[in-house]
């Protein structure tokens, strides 16, 4: 095993997933930094992270596709002697009404949020069991949460994002004798990276901050923080959790 700390960050060319990245970023930390086809953004947020000291690569692939998983992690383990923390982050929003959802486009949600963290932890266990504080952390939403009239609703989405921390519980409980943490963290409205996909319109996402207890939008930087305090070894006993990050949203 390697004296670095080993972390895998999926879905990390940009908004949570890079901010997630440069939160850990330090010296003695080795980050690689997958996404599904964006690769000036992930070799982007990768200088980013050898300017702050870390060693860094990227890695590309769908993970709905079976065989990425595996090779992220192995690329992980191969490049850098050895894997600590897990943080699956990669997925998208599918606003699409239920009675208009195709058999495909729920597939596709299902495959791209649960597939994707089942895979990568399934190929990461191994490895995690081996070090003293194996961490991994999922990234849900608040769309599994809050079905009000003044908050939008992602019924694919929602579905797979519930599915995915009735996973992260489940593994949480395999794992725990072996000493390695899972948990999830759950976003509410954050701000979207200039250019990026957008979800809810911008618009749209300004009016949502009046069903926002706090008043304003949360940004991808607060949402790391809960991520790296959890993949940290301070968070030790702390395991089958979804700790929500979002301004009171969901309480």
């Amino acid at each position: 095993m390697t004296d670095k700390r080993v972390v895998v960050v999926s879905g990390a060319a940009s908004g949570i997933g890079a901010a997630v990245c440069r939160a850990m970023a330090s010296p003695g930390v080795a980050l690689l930094v997958h996404t599904r086809r964006n690769r000036a953004g992930a070799n982007g947020v990768a200088s980013e992270l050898r300017a702050a000291g870390a060693d860094a690569e990227v890695a590309l692939g769908d993970l709905a596709d079976p065989s990425v998983a595996p090779a992220v992690i192995a690329q992980a383990v191969e490049r850098f002697g050895g894997l600590n923390v897990l943080i699956s982050n990669a997925g998208f929003a599918d606003r699409t009404a239920f009675a208009e959802l195709s058999d495909a486009a729920m597939t596709a949600s299902v495959e791209a949020i649960q597939g994707g963290f089942f895979r990568l932890a399934r190929a990461a266990i191994p490895h995690l069991k081996s070090c003293s504080d194996g961490r991994i952390v999922a990234v849900s939403s608040f769309v599994a949460h809050a079905f009000r009239r003044d908050v939008p609703l992602f019924a694919a989405s929602a579905a797979a994002k519930a599915g995915l921390e009735a996973l992260v519980r489940a593994l949480a409980m395999e794992l725990a004798s072996s000493g390695v943490t899972v948990n999830a963290v759950v976003p509410g409205f954050i701000r979207k990276d200039p250019g990026a996909h957008v979800a809810i319109d911008p618009e749209r996402l300004r009016r949502q901050v009046s069903a926002v207890p706090l008043g304003r939008v949360g940004l991808p930087e607060e949402v790391a923080g809960a991520i790296s305090f959890l993949a940290s070894r301070a968070a030790g006993y702390i395991t089958g959790q979804a700790l929500h990050v979002d301004g009171g949203l969901v309480i």
